[in-house]
C-alpha cells in the first residue's frame, strides 16, 4: 500500500484549470463522499514547486511539502489514482514572473541567477533549472498513454460541427525545415544488451570536460544522441526571414519551449538573434551589459533596452524591414517572439491548420504564413498536413472519423526525458558517450554553440506500449498504425522491439508500420472517409498528435479521454490541454468570466471511479462513475458548456449543470438504492435553485475579479470567485 491519505488524488495546478477546481472539486468530494470515497489533493503548481524547492530560505508557516515526489513515489504503487490537471511547463520568463510574484507576498525567494557566478548562485540556478519546463510529466508518468475522443464528445461533435477555416490549392501557407545538420540528420541510437552506465564527455585541443557522469541505463535501453548545428540554424533562419519576405507572407517559430525546456529555449534565442541581427552586430557588448538574453524572448530585450533611444530606434528600423511576424496578442503588439513559451507547437500549428492555414499579422487581419519548425524529426506531419488540405479542402468535422492514440511516454521516454543530458557546446570538440567498459556507445564532432543531446526509451515501457497497442486495436478492430520512420536512428531500433512481439502475438496483419510523413496521408485519408484509426507514436507525436487530430475533429483537445496505464497497477487519469489557460485566467480578471471547459475533468473523474470501483471492489464508486458518464451526456445534449462571451454562462454554470445532471442521474437509477435515496433531495434541491443560482453566477460577471495573484492566488478570494451563488453553496456544503 502507498502512504497516501485518499482514495483518489486530485492535482492542483495552475491558471484557469485550477480556477475551475475551486468550483468544480467541493462538487467532486460532496457526491464521493456518499460511496465512501476520499478526494484529497497535491501540489504541482509552478509556485508550489518553488516553494517546496527552498524551504531553506521560508518561515515554517510558508513551507510547504514536496508533493511532486510524492506523487511520484504514489504512481508507481499498484493502489494510485491520480487525476492531473494540465500544470504550467514553465519557461524561463514564466519561472521568474512566478518567483517575482511570491517574493512579492513575503516569500524571501532567492532571484533567479540568469548569469551566476559563484558557487552559491550556481547552486540555485540548479535548483531553480529543476523547476523549468516538463518538470512534471516525466515525473508522474511510470505508464504509457491511451488517448482518445469519448463517445459522447465525438457524437457531439459530429452534430454539432465546429467552423473550420477554408483551404485554397493556392495558399501560400508552408512549413520551413533545416535540410540538415538538425537533430533528425546526426542522430545516432544503439540498444544496450547489458545495463550500463555511461559519461558523456567533450573532448577538445585544451583537453577533456565531462559533461555528465552516471547515467546509468537498464538492459534492452535504446539510447541515443544528436546534435544541432548552430551555424546551420543561423543560416537556415536567415535564409527563412528573407524567404519570407519574398513569398509576403507572416513569418513564425513554432517550438516547445516548455517540454524541451534545454535545447528548444536555445533555439529560439538564435531566432531572436537572426530576426535582430544588425541590432546585435552593432550593440552586442551594449546588450549583454543590460543582461540582455535572446532565449528569454523579445519582450524581455525589449524591457531591458526601452531607456536606450540608439538601440530602440535600429530595432524599430529592422523591424520595419522585416516581414510581418505572426501574432500572439495583434491588439497589445505581443509577437512570436516574444515569450518562448507563447507559441507552443502542439497548439498553434493545428490552430493554424484549423484556420484553413491562416496566422494573425501585427495589422490584426489574417495571412498565409510560413511555419517554421527547424528540426526535421516531426516537421513532416505539420507539413503532410498543410498540403493534404490544400490539395483536398478543409476537414468536414460532421463526417470525419477519429484518431485516437497509444503513446509510448512512461519512465521519460524518448526526448521529453533528455533535460539532464542537453548541452550547448562551450568549444569544439568531440563529444562522446563513453560507457563504463570504456566502450564508445557514440560520438559526434561538434563545433561551439553546438546544441547537443541524449535521449532514452527503456525496454520495460517500450513492451509494454507495444501490448497496450495490441489490446487496443483488438478492443476496437480499427486500423492501426505505429509512426516509426525506419530511416531514423531511433524508430529503427523501436522496430526492433515492435515487430517480434507483433509477431510472437499473431498479430503482424492488423498493423501497419509508416513514416510520421506517410502517417498523416494515411490517417487524414482515414478519417476523411468517416473511418477511424489509431496512431500508435512516441512521446513527442504523442503530445503533437493528441493535439493535432482533436483541434480538427473536436475543435479542441481540451476534452479528450487520457488515461495513463501506470505500469505497476495504478491509474493516472489526464484532463485535456492547457494551452489557452493564460488567455482564460487574463478574460477572468477582467470580466470575472471563464471561459475553460471542464469537459476533460468530467471524461476523467468518470474514469477515475471506474477504476477505483474495480481496484478496491467498490460497487458504489461504480455507480457514481456511471453517472458522471450520463452528466457528461447531459451537459453535451443540453449545450451546457461554457460560453467565450462575458454575461453568457461559463464555467460556473457548466458545474451547477453538471452537480444536477449527476444528482437526477444518481437519484434515477436503480443499481443502489442507498444512494438513490441518498442523492434524490439534493437532486430536487438543484433542480428547484436553478432560477436562484444561475441568477447568482450571472450577477458576478462583467467587472474584474481579484484573485489575489496569478500563479500563486489567495484561497479565499479564488473560492469567492469561483463560488458566488450562495444558494449552490449551501447545497454542496
Amino acid at each position: 500500500m502507498s502512504d497516501k491519505t485518499a482514495d483518489i488524488i486530485y492535482t492542483k495546478v495552475d491558471e484557469a484549470p485550477e480556477l475551475a477546481s475551486a468550483s468544480f472539486l467541493p462538487i467532486i468530494q460532496k457526491f464521493a463522499a456518499a460511496a465512501g470515497v476520499s478526494v484529497g489533493t497535491k501540489d504541482i503548481s509552478l509556485a508550489g514547486r518553488i516553494i517546496a524547492t527552498f524551504p531553506e530560505h521560508l518561515t515554517e508557516a510558508q513551507r510547504q511539502s514536496d508533493d511532486l515526489a510524492a506523487l511520484g513515489e504514489l504512481v508507481k504503487q499498484p493502489d494510485a489514482n491520480v487525476i492531473k490537471l494540465p500544470n504550467i511547463s514553465a519557461s524561463e520568463p514564466q519561472l521568474v514572473a512566478a518567483v517575482k510574484e511570491l517574493q512579492s507576498q513575503g516569500y524571501a525567494l532567492p532571484d533567479y541567477p540568469y548569469a551566476p557566478e559563484t558557487d552559491e548562485e550556481k547552486a540555485v540556478r540548479a535548483k531553480y533549472d529543476t523547476i523549468k519546463g516538463s518538470a512534471v510529466n516525466p515525473v508522474l508518468r511510470e505508464g504509457n498513454s491511451d488517448r482518445r475522443a469519448a463517445a459522447a464528445v465525438k457524437s457531439f461533435a459530429q452534430n454539432n460541427p465546429h467552423r473550420m477555416g477554408e483551404w485554397t490549392a493556392d495558399s501560400k501557407t508552408r512549413v520551413a525545415s533545416m535540410d540538415g545538420n538538425d537533430f533528425f540528420s546526426n542522430e545516432k541510437s544503439a540498444t544496450l544488451a547489458d545495463a550500463a552506465t555511461a559519461k558523456i564527455v567533450l573532448e577538445t585541443a585544451d583537453g577533456e570536460t565531462v559533461l555528465k557522469d552516471g547515467v546509468s541505463y537498464p538492459a534492452g535501453t535504446v539510447v541515443d544522441a544528436t546534435f544541432m548545428s548552430a551555424k546551420a540554424l543561423d543560416a537556415f533562419l536567415a535564409d527563412e526571414i528573407e524567404k519570407t519576405k519574398a513569398e509576403g507572407t507572416l513569418f513564425s517559430l513554432h517550438m516547445k519551449a516548455t517540454m524541451m525546456k534545454v535545447s528548444d529555449p536555445i533555439i529560439f534565442g538564435h531566432a531572436v538573434k537572426a530576426w535582430l541581427a544588425p541590432v546585435f552586430d552593432k550593440f552586442g557588448d551594449k546588450l549583454a551589459s543590460l543582461g540582455v538574453n535572446p532565449n528569454a524572448g523579445l519582450g524581455d530585450l525589449l524591457e531591458r533596452v526601452k531607456g536606450e533611444a540608439d538601440i530602440m530606434a535600429a530595432i524599430e528600423e529592422i523591424t520595419a524591414a522585416r516581414p510581418p511576424m505572426y501574432m500572439v496578442n495583434s491588439d497589445k503588439g505581443i509577437t512570436n517572439l516574444h515569450v518562448p513559451s507563447d507559441v507552443i507547437i502542439d497548439a498553434s500549428m493545428p490552430a493554424l491548420i484549423r484556420a484553413g492555414g491562416k496566422g494573425w499579422g501585427p495589422d490584426g487581419n489574417e495571412a498565409d504564413t510560413n511555419c517554421v519548425i527547424p528540426d526535421n524529426s516531426y516537421a513532416p506531419v505539420y507539413d503532410a498536413a498543410i498540403e493534404f488540405f490544400k490539395a483536398n479542402g478543409k476537414l468536414n468535422p460532421a463526417t470525419a472519423g477519429t484518431v485516437q492514440n497509444i503513446g509510448l511516454m512512461a519512465q521519460k521516454a524518448e526526448e521529453y526525458g533528455s533535460h539532464p543530458t542537453t548541452f550547448e557546446m562551450p568549444a569544439a570538440g568531440t563529444v562522446k558517450m563513453i560507457l563504463e567498459d570504456g566502450t564508445v556507445l557514440h560520438q559526434h564532432e561538434v563545433e561551439a554553440n553546438d546544441i547537443w543531446r541524449s535521449a532514452s526509451a527503456r525496454k520495460a515501457p517500450i513492451e509494454d506500449w507495444v501490448n497496450l497497442a495490441i489490446d487496443r486495436q483488438k478492443a476496437t478492430g480499427y486500423r492501426a498504425i505505429f509512426w516509426l520512420d525506419a530511416n531514423r536512428a531511433h524508430d529503427a531500433q523501436l522496430i526492433e522491439y515492435v515487430k517480434p512481439i507483433l509477431e510472437a502475438k499473431g498479430v503482424a496483419d492488423k498493423f501497419e508500420i509508416m513514416a510520421p510523413r506517410e502517417a498523416t496521408i494515411a490517417s487524414l485519408e482515414t478519417i476523411t472517409k468517416g473511418e477511424n484509426t489509431i496512431a500508435i507514436t512516441g512521446n513527442v507525436l504523442r503530445d503533437y498528435l493528441t493535439d493535432l487530430f482533436p483541434i480538427l475533429e473536436l475543435a479542441t483537445s481540451a476534452k479528450m479521454l487520457s488515461i495513463v496505464k501506470l505500469m505497476n497497477g495504478g491509474g493516472l487519469f489526464e484532463t485535456g490541454a492547457g494551452g489557452s489557460a493564460p488567455k482564460h485566467v487574463q478574460q477572468l480578471m477582467e470580466e470575472n468570466h471563464l471561459r475553460w471547459d471542464s469537459l476533460g475533468e468530467f471524461c476523467a473523474l468518470g474514469e477515475s471511479f471506474k477504476f477505483l470501483a474495480d481496484q478496491k471492489d467498490n460497487a458504489k464508486a461504480r455507480v457514481l462513475g456511471n453517472a458522471v458518464d450520463a452528466a457528461t451526456q447531459g451537459i453535451l445534449d443540453n449545450d451546457r458548456s461554457p460560453s467565450r462571451k462575458v454575461g453568457e454562462p461559463d464555467n460556473r454554470d457548466s458545474h451547477y449543470w453538471f452537480a444536477r445532471y449527476w444528482a437526477e442521474a444518481l437519484a434515477a437509477q436503480s443499481d443502489d438504492a442507498e444512494l438513490a435515496a441518498h442523492f434524490a433531495p439534493i437532486a430536487t434541491a438543484l433542480a428547484d435553485g436553478e432560477a436562484a443560482i444561475t441568477s447568482e453566477l450571472a450577477a458576478v460577471q462583467g467587472k474584474p475579479a481579484d484573485l489575489g495573484g496569478y500563479y500563486h492566488g489567495d484561497a479565499a478570494k479564488t473560492a469567492d470567485v469561483m463560488r458566488p451563488s450562495a444558494t449552490l453553496n449551501a447545497i454542496i456544503g
